[in-house]
């Protein structure tokens, strides 16, 4: 009988969150499943950390079965949802294909890709990690179509804890501003990223490496009792004055 090793499957792998959590994981001795868009950095990746991977836009009709053909009979114990967007319009300037485009990357997608592992990840008594913003938590203007995708995934995280308990963990981290490939368009102004920098209480923004460490936890055996909770990761923005 052919031995698969278990492994945790990371969609947004290449982005700051996904790819220290793949680091962190395979530095303590997990295997992993890398998913992203972009082939060339996401086999450079893999080929450092001597994993597999799946190239496939989330967007893409049935990009799930795509991971699951690829994944084979592969046990599955961990799945993280790295995956993300910032739009940021007033509302008068927001079309209903913003928002629809929004809830299919950050909501539609990740429920695809969990209802897709959902048998594996129960057999295995596995866990679950999404990823919201402190958008939802605290108010921002212009924000109204990430906080509200984002928001419902905080509504998708609470509704699969119930339905997965108890053989599947599922929990959400809620980031503030982290430095990353989609935030560049914030961040290179240097005068604007220090002043929200000092917006949050420790002075700082945050680095994929402050999410990647508590997600890697969640979805460790460590964590055998922790499900449904909304975790804000945000240098204090969302509680601290």
């Amino acid at each position: 009988m052919l031995f698969l090793p278990m492994k945790k499957v990371i969609l947004g792998a290449t982005g700051s969150i996904g790819s220290e959590l793949a680091k962190n994981l395979v530095n303590s001795g997990n295997e992993v499943h890398l998913v992203g868009r972009d082939e060339s950095s996401l086999s450079s990746l893999a080929n450092e950390l001597n994993s597999t991977f799946t190239t496939c836009d989330m967007l893409e009709e049935n990009f799930s079965e795509k991971i699951l053909s690829d994944l084979g009979e592969t046990p599955i114990n961990g799945l993280a949802y790295c995956v993300g967007s910032i739009d940021l319009k007033p509302l008068k300037l927001i079309k209903k294909s913003d928002f629809m485009q929004s809830f299919n990357l950050n909501l539609v997608s990740a429920a695809e890709i969990i209802k897709t592992l959902a048998d594996n990840l129960k057999k295995n008594k596995g866990s679950i990690v999404l990823f919201s913003t402190v958008a939802v938590k605290q108010g921002f203007p212009n924000h109204a179509i990430v906080a509200s995708a984002k928001g419902a995934v905080e509504g998708l995280t609470l509704a699969l804890a119930a339905e997965f308990a108890p053989n599947v963990r599922v929990n959400c981290i809620a980031p503030s501003l982290t430095k990353s490939k989609i935030s560049e368009f914030l961040l290179k102004n240097e005068k604007m990223a220090e002043s929200i920098a000092k917006m949050h209480p420790m002075k700082r923004l945050g680095e994929g490496s402050d999410s990647s460490s508590l997600a890697k936890f969640l979805l460790s055996e460590e964590n055998s009792w922790i499900t449904g909770q909304i975790f804000g990761v945000d240098g204090g923005r969302s509680s601290v004055a």
